[in-house]
C-alpha cells in the first residue's frame, strides 16, 4: 500500500501514513493538538483545517460552505490521505490547554479534630527484627510477617519488586528497617506493604486526592502525616482531543484503537499533573516535608470522576454505558496499585477508584454528597452537579435519590458559535443597557475578549430576556433600532463584541441556534430535578438548600441563572456554591478511612431514577424550553418582576 507524507504548519514533524489513513491520525502522530467535540464524527465541524498543497477526500462536509471547500478547508475527523498533502492549523482550532488557575484553586482545611493515628491507613513503622540464626531460620518474608503482626498488621502482601529486595534491605541495618504499609480501607480489602526502607527513617508520606472530569482534571497533593493540601494542579483532559462529552468518547473508544488511545491521553494528563504538583510543593514550602516530595512518597491515591472517565482510566470497554439498558461494568473497582494503573508515584502504592451508583451517577456525584454534608443533614437538600450530565441529589441523612439527565456541553463553551472554556479571553459576564442595547463586558484575564464561557453565556442569555432582544422563546426581535441586531450568514444574531475589539478580529456573536442549545441545556437540567422530586411526591419549594458543585457552578450569578430558568426560584441565602466537591470528597476518603466508609454508604443508598424510562421527564424538558418557563407560577419573582415592569 502507497504511503504519504503529511505535513503541519504548527510542527517541524512530518509524519508517513498509508493511503486510506484519516487526517485525524496523522495529526495525533505529529503531536498536533485538534479539537474534537463530538468524538470524530464529522458533526461539529471544529476540527477544521486548510489544506495548502496537494489534496484530501472529504468523506463529508458537514459544517462546511462551498467556499470553505473551495478555499482548501476539510474536517480532519472525516478526511481521507491520498497523497502528500501540508495542512495549516488554524489558530482557534488548536486547542489551549492554559487554565486560569487562581479560579481552580481551592482552600481546604483539615477537619477539626483530625487524628492520622486513627483516620489514616498509612502507617510508617520503625521495626526492630530478630536475626536469624542457626537456632531460628526462619525465612526473611516470615520474619517481617512477625514482626508486623507485633503491630497489628495480619498478613499483609508485598509486591514482587519488594520481595526480591527483602533480603537485602533487613541486612543492611542490622534488622532495623523502616516500613510503610497502608491498611486499606474497603472491607475485605488485605493490608499491602507499600515500601520498606533499610534503618528508622522519617519517611515524609504523601497522597493524592485526584478528580477526573471529563473537561478538568484536577490533582490535589496531600502530607499525609497531617492531613494538609499542599500543592495543587489542574489543567484540561487530553481525552477533550477525542470528544467533548462522554458519549463522544464512548463512540470514540469504540473505534480501533480508541480506548487504548483514551486511556493513554487521561494517564499522561494526570502523570503531567502528579510531576507539576510535586514541582510546586518542593518550591513552596521547603521548611516541610513538601520539600522531600518524590514519586516513592506518594504512597495512595484516591480517584472521583463520572463511570464513564473511570472505565477509560482503566481500560474497560463503556460501549454499555451508552446503550440500553444503560449498565456500567463495574461501579465499585477493587484496590489496585499504581503500577497496574499506569500511575507514575510509588508503584505499590494503593489506588482507590471511589465507588459510583449508575451509568451516568458516577464516584463524583458519592463524593460530592460526602463534601457537601447533604447525607448527614436533618433537612432536605438539592445537590446538583451543574455539566454536561446535569447529575442531581435530593435527599438527607434518611434517604437519597438521584439521576442524570443529558444536557450537552453548551454551558462548557461547546455547540455555540463562539464558545469557550473558561480561560484568558473569555467573557464571564455581560450586562446590556435597556435603552442602548450595548453591552457592557467582564473578560477573564487581561486582553481582548475571544469567545463566551459558560458563566458569561448564563449571564447573556438572562440579559438578552431582560431588556426584549429575545422573547421568552428564544426569538431574536429584529426590528430593534440597534447595529447589533442583525441577519447573520447563520441567521438571526446578536453581536456581543465588534471585531475591532476582540482577539480575532472577527465579531463575537449569539445566534439564535447557540440560544436553542442554550434553552435545551437549561431545560434538562431543570426537568431532572423537578422530575427527580415529583417522582417521589417531595415539593420542590419545601427543599431547604440548593447545593451546587462543580467548578464551574462556584462563579454561576444565581439571579441569572434563575431569571432564565436554569436554577429553581428559592430565596437567595437557600443557594450554596461549593466549588469542586468531587475532588474535595476524594480528600476526605483520602486522609480518613471513616469518610471512605461514608461514601461506600452514599453509593449505596442512594436511589438512582433513570429519566428515560419516564414519559414526565419529555413533558417537563419541553416546558423548560422557554424564558423561564411555560409555568411562571415557578418563577414567582420573575412573575413578579414582569408584572411590575421591570423587566
Amino acid at each position: 500500500m502507497a504511503e504519504h507524507t503529511v505535513t503541519f504548519d504548527v510542527t517541524e514533524t512530518a509524519v508517513t501514513l498509508p493511503t486510506g489513513a484519516l487526517l485525524t491520525e496523522a495529526a495525533r502522530l505529529a503531536g498536533v493538538d485538534l479539537q474534537q467535540p463530538c468524538g470524530g464524527q464529522g458533526r461539529c465541524g471544529r476540527c477544521a483545517v486548510q489544506v495548502t498543497s496537494g489534496d484530501l477526500r472529504r468523506r463529508s462536509t458537514l459544517r462546511l460552505s462551498p467556499a470553505d471547500v473551495a478555499q482548501g478547508y476539510a474536517l480532519a475527523c472525516q478526511a481521507v490521505i491520498e497523497q502528500d498533502v501540508a495542512i495549516h492549523v488554524p489558530p482557534q482550532e488548536q486547542l489551549d490547554r492554559h487554565l486560569t488557575t487562581d479560579r481552580l484553586v481551592a482552600d481546604m482545611a483539615v477537619p477539626p479534630g483530625y487524628d492520622p493515628a486513627v483516620a489514616q491507613t498509612v502507617r510508617r513503622l520503625h521495626l526492630n527484627l530478630i536475626p536469624p540464626s542457626m537456632d531460628d531460620q526462619t525465612d526473611d518474608w516470615s520474619r517481617l510477617q512477625r514482626a508486623l503482626r507485633s503491630q497489628g498488621i495480619e498478613s499483609p502482601q508485598i509486591s514482587l519488586g519488594l520481595l526480591r529486595r527483602l533480603g537485602r534491605i533487613l541486612r543492611q541495618d542490622n534488622w532495623r528497617v523502616t516500613v510503610v504499609v497502608d491498611k486499606a480501607s474497603t472491607a475485605g480489602a488485605a493490608a499491602v506493604i507499600i515500601d520498606i526502607r533499610p534503618g528508622h527513617v522519617d519517611l515524609p508520606l504523601h497522597g493524592l486526592a485526584i478528580d477526573i472530569g471529563t473537561t478538568t482534571v484536577t490533582v490535589w497533593l496531600v502530607d499525609l502525616l497531617t492531613g494538609q493540601l499542599i500543592a495543587q494542579a489542574a489543567e484540561y483532559n487530553r481525552q477533550i482531543q477525542r470528544g467533548e462529552d462522554v458519549i463522544s468518547r464512548i463512540i470514540y473508544a469504540t473505534k480501533n484503537g480508541g480506548e487504548e488511545e483514551l486511556q493513554t491521553l487521561v494517564l499522561a494528563t494526570l502523570n503531567n499533573l502528579i510531576a507539576r504538583a510535586c514541582q510546586k510543593a518542593a518550591a513552596g514550602n521547603s521548611a516541610s516535608t513538601a520539600a522531600q516530595v518524590t514519586p516513592a512518597t506518594i504512597v495512595r491515591a484516591t480517584i472521583t470522576g463520572n463511570s464513564t472517565m473511570m472505565h477509560l482510566l482503566l481500560s474497560i470497554p463503556a460501549d454499555t454505558i451508552r446503550l440500553a439498558p444503560f449498565v456500567t461494568a463495574v461501579n465499585q473497582p477493587p484496590l489496585l496499585n499504581a503500577a497496574e494503573v499506569g500511575l507514575q508515584i510509588n508503584p505499590a502504592a494503593l489506588v482507590d477508584c471511589l465507588p459510583g451508583v449508575a451509568s451516568y451517577v458516577g464516584a463524583d456525584i458519592s463524593a460530592g454528597v460526602l463534601a457537601s454534608g447533604l447525607d448527614d443533614s436533618d433537612q432536605v437538600s438539592l445537590f446538583l452537579d451543574v455539566g454536561t450530565n446535569g447529575e442531581t441529589v435530593l435527599g438527607s441523612h434518611e434517604w437519597l435519590v438521584t439521576c442524570a439527565c443529558s444536557a450537552g456541553p453548551a454551558f462548557e463553551g461547546a455547540g455555540v458559535l463562539h464558545g469557550m472554556r473558561a480561560t484568558r479571553g473569555a467573557i464571564e459576564e455581560v450586562w446590556i443597557n435597556g435603552n442602548t442595547y450595548e453591552p457592557a463586558l467582564r473578560i477573564i484575564g487581561e486582553g481582548k475578549p475571544r469567545g463566551l464561557c459558560g458563566s458569561g453565556l448564563i449571564s447573556l442569555l438572562a440579559e438578552l430576556f431582560l431588556t426584549g432582544i429575545i422573547d421568552k422563546g428564544g426569538f431574536i426581535n429584529l426590528t430593534l433600532a440597534t447595529p447589533r441586531v442583525r441577519q447573520g450568514e447563520r441567521g438571526p444574531e446578536y453581536v456581543v463584541a465588534w471585531g475591532a475589539e476582540t482577539d480575532s478580529g472577527q465579531d463575537i456573536v449569539i445566534t439564535r441556534v447557540d440560544i436553542d442549545n442554550l434553552l435545551r441545556a437549561k431545560a434538562a437540567i431543570y426537568a431532572g430535578f423537578t422530575v427527580l422530586a415529583q417522582s417521589i411526591g417531595f415539593p420542590l419549594e419545601q427543599v431547604g438548600r440548593v447545593l451546587i458543585g462543580g467548578s464551574f457552578g462556584k462563579y454561576i450569578n444565581v439571579e441569572k441563572a434563575v431569571q432564565i430558568g436554569l436554577l429553581p426560584d428559592r430565596p437567595w441565602d437557600c443557594f450554596h456554591f461549593l466549588g469542586n466537591t468531587s475532588v474535595a470528597g476524594a480528600y476526605l476518603a483520602l486522609i480518613d478511612c471513616r469518610a471512605r466508609e461514608r461514601i461506600a454508604d452514599i453509593a449505596g443508598r442512594m436511589t438512582y431514577v433513570e429519566l428515560s424510562a419516564d414519559n414526565s421527564f419529555y413533558e417537563a424538558f419541553t416546558s423548560a424550553l422557554f424564558l423561564p418557563h411555560t409555568d411562571l407560577d415557578r418563577f414567582p419573582t420573575v412573575a413578579a418582576a414582569l408584572t411590575n415592569g421591570i423587566l
